[in-house]
């Protein structure tokens, strides 16, 4: 059975034991999968995608994630959906530096991951030089099967303890990319190597 499909039928049946007998920290790496919140900031195009996303036809509520927080402090994901100004990217580091720790990073299209069309002086060419990006989700815009494909990655390295493991090797971001899953393109996705200690 894949991954996925496993942390969803599962439920606490995914734990090694159960809530009283299994270890404290597969427990709380168990919760935080589940009740991870996003905060609202969306940029440009793929900001309607992430819309559509928390709509009722894909409905976000089935993992805990339908209400897109006002609060940095009361959220520990940012989806960062589209492109990244220079005016705005202090913003953004100041946002996320508010939120609550553990917190997680999906860069939300090729614009956000890259700079996409728009290489010029005005753009952030990577949110990744702002902030530490846990998983890219590509596309121009992606649609919301991608970047549920991406939530739901998320959500299963949370719960096996690999995003942390990665941040302490890396320094930054676990740099995980998924496939597009709503039928763009058929061509294979470019992975985007995480930076190195040097470059951050």
């Amino acid at each position: 059975m894949p991954e996925n499909k496993r942390f969803l039928s599962d439920g606490m049946a995914g734990l090694e034991h159960n809530f009283i007998t299994g270890k404290l920290e597969d427990v709380v790496r168990w919760s935080r999968a589940r009740s991870s919140w996003p905060a609202q900031f969306g940029l440009a195009c793929c900001a309607i995608e992430m819309m559509a996303t928390g709509g009722p036809h894909y409905d976000l509520a089935r993992y805990g994630m339908e209400v897109f927080r006002a609060s940095p402090r009361q959220a520990d994901v940012m989806i960062v959906a589209g492109r990244v100004s220079q005016k705005m990217a202090p913003v953004l580091r100041q946002i996320y530096d508010q939120m609550m720790e553990p917190k997680w990073v999906i860069s939300m299209g090729v614009c956000a991951s890259s700079g996409g069309m728009f290489n010029n002086y005005a753009l952030v060419q990577g949110v990744d030089q702002v902030v530490p990006v846990d998983v890219y989700a590509p596309g121009c815009p992606p649609g919301p099967e991608t970047l549920m494909h991406a939530i739901l990655t998320l959500h299963d390295k949370i719960e096996t303890g690999e995003l942390l493991r990665r941040r302490s090797v890396t320094g930054g971001g676990a740099a995980l990319t998924v496939e597009q899953r709503d039928g763009q393109t058929s061509t294979s996705v470019v992975t985007i190597p995480a930076p190195s200690r040097s470059e951050a």
